[in-house]
């Protein structure tokens, strides 16, 4: 497997998974709107078998805090084809995706998915108990780059203009099973 970044060729192949992972357009829409907003800092694609097998972006956010906004990524959405699903795509993508956000300046990444699965990467719902977010305390979870980014952080998360048309539910951004 060849985990790389998306390139401009890619774009409808990265549609087609997103679409077949989740078996509905949402999360291929929002990967649209997102590059239209310049949201996003990074997207990845895993090839396998000789096609595009999964697919991770993330995009910048903010967490409003009393003095300012801090930067934050949120990573959505992570999909995976479903006949390579439960190979370790999606994890290696997740992997890929943090190392390249640490070895830049990126400090925060937060995530709405499944506890079970996202803490094997070391995310957590205790590190965003002090963020105000729209979603389910119980599969919204932080994870800091950097240690004590997310210390003692209050303030009201902030994703980009493309999450308002979507509606999420937990793990909703997340196809991989």
């Amino acid at each position: 497997m060849l985990v790389r970044r998306e390139e401009i060729e890619d774009c409808r192949a990265v549609r087609l998974v997103n679409e077949q992972a989740f078996g509905r357009q949402d999360e291929a829409d929002l990967v649209d709107r997102l590059r239209m907003e310049g949201a996003v800092l990074v997207s990845l694609v895993a090839e396998a078998q000789g096609r595009i097998a999964g697919h991770i972006l993330f995009s910048r956010m903010w967490i409003e805090t009393a003095r300012e906004p801090v930067p934050a990524v949120a990573l959505a959405p992570l999909a995976v084809i479903p006949d390579l699903q439960r190979q370790g795509i999606g994890g290696t993508l997740i992997e890929q995706g943090l190392d390249w956000l640490g070895r830049g300046a990126e400090k925060i990444v937060l995530v709405l998915g499944h506890p079970e699965y996202y803490t094997r990467f070391s995310f957590s719902t205790g590190k965003t108990l002090l963020l105000d977010s729209p979603f389910n305390p119980k599969a919204f979870m932080g994870l800091e780059l950097r240690p004590g980014a997310l210390e003692n952080l209050h303030g009201r998360v902030r994703y980009p203009d493309a999450f308002r048309l979507q509606s999420w539910g937990a793990g909703a951004a997340t196809a991989i099973r």
